[in-house]
């Protein structure tokens, strides 16, 4: 890329900075505009003797830290702890505790009990007990929410289905969080629907913190335009629990309802270099895939404007179409609806070469003069090196964005995604969150002073293009006019 190129094909900016979520939920608790509805909230923790007393640490981190992120009142939200591996104990009743450094303080003393795993003992001891109202409870009402957490790591000794429906029947909304060798079905067994948003899984404790964003979201109910925690170009309009999008004047809302447009699009490639590694899981790659289409589904594909190929990359590398192949988004989705999981290592810096090399390449589909783009997903730590070529892919100018779940390493990211890094890194503990990732990838190219300078610029060069054409058959015409008159003068 050269700094000269047109000026109608000039550099793709991510629209909008975003703060990161912790800042901006900081900064709406500060402000008063984050504010959990009344619930009666009861954690209910494993502490069986496969959590070591390092991990059941991190899991009081967990919870502190869900904790923080409440408006903890006696009219707003009671917390509760159980504490359960064969036996049961209340640690902490919903009448204890009305602030949260007292909560704190009091999960903070929490001590694992170290033997065997009755969960579905723990359920039946929080519905008759710690959701009573003599513990603190309220009163069902459809003004409270009654939300329980559990959190485990192993095979249940006894039953928990059934005693999870009586549970739920009794209004309590209950979610499952899974660690390591947990079984699924159990989770499953005790969440409540839909699964999808009451059911997770971490691989280890060490990552169980990550959950908290989620968390914090479901119990925060925020004036989203005034904590910044929208994807509106321009303007955000807000409403009751929602927000709806507007533009300045001489800017017009696009069909996605997001971005605003005074000018065509122009043209981009766009890649997108996949992680298919094993820890990925099949379930989490179809939400990958999901999560492509979205911004895809945000771009102006083409013959002319955007051409999108994609990569997957796991021990090996694998261009799944290249550039320019399809020119429409219905055939775009199919094919990315259509790609295999390969489910092996993870050689992103081989992935990385090999887009640079290989798939920004004019013998492959990329266009001469336009800027190219590369949006790079991944799960967790690369096994091979990856400084050398993020380094070359922004050298050449490629507009490079990294985006990172789960294990995922910040640092790794943060080498990857091009300057300034706050616009092109971005990290979600929750494969299922991947869709708020999607809404801030705003990409659409046009001329930062003058936003209808590319398009005034390409009209003009058409209109010329038309009178030259149109000049050239007059000059024909007359040509053949005056050989006549020569002939006739002969």
């Amino acid at each position: 890329m050269t700094p000269t190129m047109p000026l109608f094909l000039l550099l793709l900016g991510l629209i909008e900075a975003r703060a990161t979520f912790d800042q901006r939920m900081a900064a709406a608790m500060a402000a008063g505009l984050c504010k959990t509805r009344p619930t009666d909230l009861v954690f209910i923790i494993d502490s069986s003797r496969s959590v070591r007393p390092s991990e059941f640490e991190q899991v009081k981190v967990f919870l502190t830290n869900v904790i923080n992120g409440l408006n903890v009142g006696h009219n707003t939200t009671r917390v509760g702890v159980v504490n359960y591996a064969s036996g049961v104990k209340n640690e902490v009743s919903l009448k204890t505790h009305r602030t949260k450094s007292a909560l704190v303080r009091a999960v903070s003393k929490i001590e694992p009990l170290s033997t065997g795993t009755m969960t579905g003992l723990a359920i039946q001891f929080a519905l008759n007990v710690a959701f009573s109202e003599a513990e603190g409870a309220r009163a069902k009402s459809p003004d409270v929410s009654k939300v329980a957490i559990i959190v485990t790591d192993g095979r249940p000794q006894d039953n928990v289905k059934e005693v999870a429906q009586r549970a739920r029947d009794a209004g309590i909304e209950i979610f499952a969080i899974g660690v390591g060798r947990v079984d699924m079905t159990t989770l499953k067994q005790m969440a409540s629907e839909p699964l999808d948003d009451h059911v997770d899984y971490v691989e280890s404790y060490s990552v169980i913190e990550k959950l908290t964003k989620k968390f914090q979201e479901a119990f925060c109910v925020s004036d989203l335009c005034a904590t910044g925690d929208h994807d509106c170009q321009q303007v955000c309009i807000s409403t009751p629990g929602s927000y709806k999008c507007a533009c300045k004047d001489g800017f017009t809302l696009m069909d996605d309802g997001r971005t605003c447009s005074a000018c065509g699009n122009a043209a981009i490639d766009t890649v997108f270099v996949i992680d298919g590694s094993k820890s990925v899981r099949p379930e989490n790659f179809e939400l990958v895939k999901k999560w492509i289409n979205q911004i895809i589904d945000k771009l102006d594909v083409s013959d002319r404007n955007a051409h999108v190929g994609l990569v997957q990359y796991s021990s090996t590398v694998r261009t799944e179409f290249p550039l320019g192949r399809y020119n429409n988004k219905k055939d775009l989705k199919e094919a990315v609806k259509k790609m295999d999981y390969m489910e092996r290592g993870t050689m992103t810096g081989m992935a990385l070469r090999h887009t640079v090399d290989s798939v920004f390449n004019i013998a492959q589909g990329a266009r001469p003069g336009v800027q190219k783009v590369a949006i790079v997903f991944t799960d967790g730590r690369s096994q091979d090196y990856i400084g050398d070529a993020a380094k070359k892919a922004k050298e050449l100018g490629l507009k490079m964005y990294a985006v990172g779940v789960g294990n995922a390493l910040e640092s790794e990211l943060k080498q990857i995604a091009s300057e300034p890094i706050t616009e092109h890194y971005f990290y979600t503990a929750d494969f299922k969150a991947m869709s708020q990732i999607a809404k801030k990838l705003q990409i659409n190219i046009c001329n930062g002073e003058n936003p209808c300078e590319c398009d005034t610029l390409v009209k003009f060069q058409k209109k010329v293009e038309d009178a030259l054409q149109a000049l050239n058959k007059k000059l024909e015409s007359m040509s053949k006019r005056i050989a006549l008159l020569e002939n006739k003068i002969v």
